[in-house]
């Protein structure tokens, strides 16, 4: 009777482990809402974490090297665009966006490039107490003087919910065709993966014990 005790709340908690992950699979631009991985390349993990900071993974997900069968989409530098998920983000952490010019066609691009951060989502911290941007959409502007050309439009939430644990990471990579733009070259560029490192104060930072301000991992964001 004990065994199977255990073995119930064993099952429970993986369920509810599992039920509280999520996918970024939908992108919008403006106020258009595409559909499913129209637009995303569609990971083969369901809505696991990406957990190897050396894995090419880290890029656009498990699955996601090749964009084959993926739309790429037109957009216009400085435009709106919008990542949704399946279900709201579950697990606190930063959100971050990064963005990586193909050399050629994006759908034939494995994000083995150079990438350049444009936005984080970080904590906000009020009366001793932090919060997350916990939600089921991001908006962000592309960024108004880079480059015309194709990119991987990359989003990243690092989980950091379980100190201790390794963090997670949940990523999903859109195809675009940036139009209008300018003739700035970003930095930094940095190499993914190779950014992150296990001894990032980011990576390793407990949420629950003294926290009072926080570094997001990776290179410092682009600005025109």
């Amino acid at each position: 009777m004990k065994a199977a005790c255990g073995l119930i709340a064993a099952l429970s908690l993986a369920v509810s482990e599992v039920s509280g992950h999520y996918i970024f699979q939908q992108f919008g631009v403006g106020s258009t809402k595409f559909g499913v991985y129209e637009h995303v390349r569609k990971n083969s993990n369901y809505n696991s974490p990406v957990l190897s900071l050396t894995s090419n993974d880290l890029r656009c997900n498990v699955g996601g090297a090749s964009g084959a069968g993926v739309a790429t989409l037109d957009v216009k530098a400085g435009e709106a665009f919008t990542f949704f998920t399946d279900v709201a983000v579950y697990h606190q952490g930063p959100i971050s966006l990064y963005m990586s010019k193909a050399p050629g066609k994006v759908s034939d691009y494995d994000g083995s490039g150079d990438w350049f951060k444009i936005y984080d989502w970080g904590p906000t911290f009020s009366g001793g107490q932090s919060s997350w941007p916990m939600r089921t959409s991001y908006q962000y502007n592309i960024p108004k003087c880079i480059q015309d050309g194709e990119y991987l439009l990359r989003i990243q939430s690092l989980a950091i919910h379980n100190p201790g644990s390794t963090p997670q990471f949940y990523v999903s990579c859109a195809q675009i065709n940036v139009s209008g733009g300018g003739n700035t070259t970003p930095n930094p560029m940095v190499k993914i993966p190779g950014i992150f490192k296990a001894t990032d104060p980011g990576y390793t930072a407990n949420i629950y014990n003294n926290f009072k301000s926080y570094t997001v991992p990776g290179p410092s964001v682009f600005t025109c």
